[in-house]
């Protein structure tokens, strides 16, 4: 199938590593540009040289109230257009409720949630239609995971902004979607796996409650993503998509 990708421009941010990353090189596999996002410039300089000239990168944090005029002004002084985002950011900490700091909270709250509705207002503000605007989120936002408070107080959240967009947008013909990933193998989730005493027994553990009986490969979310923001998903918005081998056991 021809996604019609070709050409088309989009951000992502949190793009050196993880889901992040995994999406641009999808995206740039199918014929689209890309700028891509990260905190550390090296990483950035290196994940964007890695794609090739159909990817530059910006370093930039999700937080800063200036992220979205600087990456939407970059994707058209670098390609001369922009299409989409795919906003995604590294997971807050984990932790149990009587874990986490009232700075962490704040933290997570700049990145993960404000950040990520300053983002999708700019980017609201300057796509026409057949624009897209999309959201990395987690199996959170339907059943709390152990040890990450942070994130399912601030996930579900978002995904309700999402929905709501979703239904501003869609008489101008703009799209909103999420993505809700579960066990995918990247950086982050092998963090996690290491924070118990027996990584490998659970990550076996993990395992036995997917379908699938494996973690997910970061490409298999990569083209779920590219999928989801390309013109042949044109009339998918406001949905919540699990890339999760059949973790979730709900409808």
């Amino acid at each position: 199938m021809d996604l019609g990708l070709k050409d088309r421009v989009y951000v992502v941010t949190g793009a050196t590593r993880g889901l992040g990353n995994a999406t641009a090189r999808e995206l740039v596999a199918d014929g689209a540009k890309v700028v891509l996002t990260g905190r550390d410039e090296e990483r950035v300089a290196a994940a964007a040289a890695e794609l090739g000239p159909d990817a530059v990168g910006v370093t930039v944090d999700n937080a800063d109230p200036g992220a979205p005029e600087r990456l939407v002004a970059a994707a058209r002084e670098a390609f001369g257009r922009f299409d989409g985002v795919l906003v995604s950011v590294g997971g807050p900490p984990a932790g149990f409720v009587a874990d986490n700091t009232d700075e962490q909270w704040q933290a997570a709250f700049e990145s993960v949630f404000l950040g990520a509705v300053r983002l999708a207002r700019a980017a609201a503000a300057e796509l026409d239609e057949g624009g897209v605007i999309g959201f990395v989120l987690s199996g959170s936002v339907h059943e709390p995971i152990p040890g990450l408070t942070i994130s399912n107080g601030l996930r579900p959240g978002l995904a309700g902004f999402a929905k709501s967009l979703s239904d501003e947008l869609g008489p101008r013909g703009i799209r909103v979607v999420g993505l809700l990933p579960a066990r995918i193998d990247t950086d982050r989730v092998r963090e996690l796996d290491a924070l118990s005493a027996d990584p490998e027994a659970t990550r076996a553990a993990n395992e036995s409650r997917i379908p699938m009986r494996r973690y997910g490969r970061p490409e298999e979310f990569g083209r779920a993503a590219a999928f989801l923001l390309s013109p042949a998903a044109s009339y998918l918005t406001g949905i919540m998509l699990p890339v999760d081998g059949g973790m979730r056991h709900g409808f």
